[in-house]
Parts: structure tokens; C-alpha cells; sequence
């Protein structure tokens, strides 16, 4: 089974191409390159999008904007391919790539997300001697460590919900347009009042 996995929830976008669970290739950039980054690991694969089983996509926290053009490309390329996905939280992909760590997620306005799915000020983290990994922890990493925090440095691949690992956590593909995103709180961007 031929896999495609994206998120773009966080500042570092990450898809990978899984096939029957070996890796065929994975790529890190920005959410703005996702399509070409997809078109390159097709092309390192030899493989072909109409080739494609399904797709993983993450459903965030994170970045609204992000989160929402991950969702779009994944329903875009379903409905061009005719195939069905799942989503995956960032959150549950950090996890899974630092056993026992805690997730913490860069939530902007001085806060981060944790599980739960929840938004908090990084001084209500509780941290107790756990490795914290992700854009939050590096970004609030004196914070955390003041609260017991352990933080792999700046550059660890643990700090990325890499695309492979959203890919390794799907277990049943379903209708993409059912999947929704995880956004904790409201957008910040408001409706203009008439």
C-alpha cells in the first residue's frame, strides 16, 4: 500500500512517501513547498500519484493557516486521485517520535498546545523531568526547564512531526473530507461586523 503523508501545521512542514511501511523518501520544508516537495518524492520513488492508496495528513494544532493548507491539498489530491486518508494529530506525531516526551507545540500569543488538545501558557506546563520536544519547547525553552523540563537542543529531529511517523500511526483510510483539524481555540482573524 502506497502512502503519501504531509503536516504543515508547524513552522516545518514534512511529508514522506511510505510504502507497505518501508520509507521511500522523506522531505522537510515549508508549507508553501508542499506540492513540489510531494512531486519530488514521487520522482525519487518512481513512483506515480495515480500509483497512490492513500493519504495521512496532519490535523494539527498549530498554525491555522497552516493546518488549513494541509487539509486542502490532502482533499484536493483525494478527489484528483480518488482516494481515501486519515488524519493525524501533530501532537500524537511528536509523541511518537520521542517515546515518553511530552509534545509541546508553538501555540504564538505566549502560549504552546500540549495533549489534551489544549492551549496554555508555557509556565502552567507541567514538565516534571519529561524531554519536552517540538517548536514550543525550543521556543520556551528556559520556561520549561525552569519547571523540570529536559530539551533536546535546537536542530534534534525530534522537535519535527515528521511525516513518516504520521504515516506509521494511520490505521484505517476513510472519506478525506470527514477528517477535521484540531484548532484548540478560536482564529485569531475575526469576521468584520456589518
Amino acid at each position: 500500500m502506497l502512502i503519501l503523508a504531509f503536516d504543515t501545521a508547524t513552522d516545518v512542514a514534512t511529508s514522506a512517501l511510505v510504502s507497505d511501511g518501508e520509507l521511500l523518501g522523506e522531505r522537510t520544508s515549508r508549507a508553501s513547498t508542499l506540492l513540489e516537495d510531494v512531486d519530488a518524492l514521487f520522482r525519487q520513488a518512481s513512483a506515480r500519484p495515480a500509483d497512490l492508496d492513500g493519504i495521512v495528513v496532519g490535523t494539527g494544532p498549530g498554525s491555522f493557516t497552516g493546518t488549513r493548507v494541509g487539509l486542502s491539498v490532502a482533499r484536493g489530491l483525494a478527489l484528483a486521485l480518488g482516494v481515501e486518508g486519515v488524519g493525524i494529530s501533530t501532537l500524537d506525531a511528536l509523541a511518537a517520535g520521542a517515546e515518553g516526551a511530552l509534545p509541546v507545540i508553538d501555540a504564538r500569543r505566549g502560549e504552546v498546545f500540549v495533549p489534551g488538545p489544549e492551549a496554555r501558557t508555557p509556565e502552567t506546563v507541567v514538565a516534571d523531568g519529561r524531554v519536552c520536544v517540538g517548536s514550543g519547547a525550543l521556543r520556551y525553552r528556559e520556561v520549561l526547564e525552569a519547571h523540570g523540563a529536559d530539551i533536546p537542543p535546537d536542530g534534534d529531529p525530534r522537535h519535527v512531526p515528521r511525516a513518516a511517523l504520521h504515516a506509521s500511526l494511520a490505521r484505517e483510510l476513510g472519506p478525506i473530507a470527514a477528517i477535521e483539524p484540531v484548532y484548540v481555540r478560536e482564529p485569531d482573524a475575526k469576521p468584520r461586523e456589518a
